[in-house]
């Protein structure tokens, strides 16, 4: 099965390198992942030991639940940066990369293939799709809005970050159609569509005065409106203050809790006209019935065991959610029996009362309940909800924690019901890996692994079964379906 899914990406290159518009850029070298780093012999005895015991799997050796099946990995094609963020339309999964973008054909989710690779380098390439248009995230300071431009010092003027637009009505070949600058460049962002209209929330932070395009204070959101029928003609119509009191301004008690300065990530869930966003101190409940003026109904804090507030998730009803501590910044190894369950993982959080007086309630946490190497960068990351009727449950990136199935159907008792891990990359250094996210769409589990590549697993639990009937048309995990 390898073999040909080697050969099935060596045939998609073949037809990408021609067929990528914008392509003609050299991948850059600043958005590559960071040398290993070295750990201490002691950290590296100790991973030698679990591995021996069989408490963990030796390097890269596969390891799942009896009830996922591992169904293909296609690796790394001409786009060797790291890979970021997923999305779906049809028969077709778009993949980010800090390179650019892949597009992948899942029609046979057991043998995808790739029908276009386009090298557009700005980290990270977060990538989202609506109808025929295809959105991009670059927060890394660029010469120019182009897929040419190179790595400009931040403190440039004329430096430039932003959001991409593509059109991919021709999935062979997407075309690059425009770009927004936007303060403090884009990190993540999120759509909020209408027939008329996609509106795009943009996510960043960590400003500083020396930077020309990010000036402080950074207390919102970008919005982005981009005409369906004219997206060149995008921009953004306002920067809504999310935190008027500047939002938490961290704690020299508590120095792992982080100031806020903006947000990571924000999930919409557009029947609901909810929002929530994890913005580094702060987890935010947002009403979004008009989409140019969202507004903060609730807030909650949680200096104790959070350290940066990084994604959520919604569960059907919207009578729950789900926000992600990402400990270490994705870089650290806090999967570990030293850093506990606490740290570094789900805050489960319950909705309760109605309209603007909506609160959320905290019931518990969740951390996958395998521990991982010294070695090996492991915390919570971007999930989506698998659709099984009368349940809760979701799959979720852990880096190289791999990816868990969970159940958090009772808010207080949430626990693991399936799971899928490679052992570490280096079982003497730290190096960055691991599935950046894994999402559930049409019957199956797809997984943008950073180092390893593109991986398609399948679920066989009585538990989800009832997922397997549903059938999306598209899926951005940041703006959540009404699976109903």
């Amino acid at each position: 099965m390898r073999r040909g899914a080697a050969a099935a990406v060596a045939l998609g290159l073949l037809a990408a390198l021609f067929s990528a518009g914008p392509a003609a850029a050299v991948p850059d070298p600043g958005d590559v992942p960071k040398a290993p780093k070295k750990v201490s012999e002691r950290d590296r005895a100790q991973t030698e030991e679990a591995i021996r015991k069989g408490e963990i799997p030796g390097q890269d050796e596969i390891v799942h639940s009896s009830n996922i099946s591992h169904l293909t990995n296609l690796p790394k094609g001409a786009l060797q940066g790291t890979n970021s963020d997923l999305a779906f339309q049809g028969k077709y999964a778009f993949a980010g990369n800090y390179d650019g973008f892949t597009v992948y054909d899942v029609s046979r989710p057991k043998t995808p293939k790739v029908v276009s690779q386009v090298l557009c380098p700005g980290s990270q390439n977060d990538i989202s799709v609506s109808g025929n248009l295809l959105f991009l995230s670059t927060d890394s300071s660029r010469s120019d809005d182009s897929c040419q431009s190179t790595r400009a010092p931040a403190t440039e003027k004329g430096s430039w970050e932003g959001m991409k637009i593509f059109d991919i009505s021709n999935k062979h070949k997407p075309k690059y159609v425009s770009a927004v600058e936007t303060a403090c460049g884009s990190h993540t962002h999120t759509l909020v569509p209408d027939r008329k209209n996609v509106y795009v929330y943009v996510s960043s932070y960590s400003p500083d005065a020396t930077f020309p395009d990010c000036q402080p204070p950074h207390d919102g959101i970008s919005i982005v409106k981009v005409p369906r029928a004219k997206p060149q003609k995008a921009g953004v119509i306002d920067f809504p203050v999310l935190f008027p009191d500047g939002g938490f301004p961290g704690d020299p008690d508590k120095p792992n809790a982080s100031e806020t300065t903006g947000c990571h990530d924000i999930t919409a869930y557009p029947k609901l006209k909810l929002a929530a966003g994890a913005c580094m101190g702060d987890g935010i409940l947002m009403d979004v019935r008009n989409p140019e003026k969202p507004r903060v109904i609730d807030r909650v804090e949680d200096t104790e065991n959070f350290a940066f507030w990084h994604s959520a998730t919604f569960n059907r009803r919207g009578d729950k959610v789900i926000f992600t501590d990402e400990l270490g910044g994705g870089g650290a190894p806090t999967c570990n029996a030293e850093t506990g369950d606490q740290k570094g993982a789900d805050g489960i959080y319950d909705i309760t009362g109605k309209g603007d007086k909506r609160k959320m309630e905290f019931k518990s946490y969740f951390k996958i309940p395998r521990h991982q190497a010294d070695t090996e960068n492991c915390v919570a990351h971007n999930g989506s909800l698998i659709p099984a009727k009368g349940r809760d449950i979701m799959v979720q990136a852990w880096y190289q924690g791999g990816i868990s199935v969970w159940d958090f159907t009772n808010s207080k008792k949430p626990r693991e019901i399936g799971y899928f891990e490679r052992g570490p990359i280096s079982e003497t250094s730290l190096v960055g890996g691991g599935s950046w996210s894994a999402y559930y769409y049409n019957g199956h589990i797809y997984s943008n692994d950073m180092a390893k590549g593109f991986d398609v697993l399948r679920i066989d639990d009585r538990r989800t079964d009832s997922a397997k009937r549903v059938r999306m048309g598209e899926l951005n995990a940041q703006t959540q379906p009404d699976y109903r």
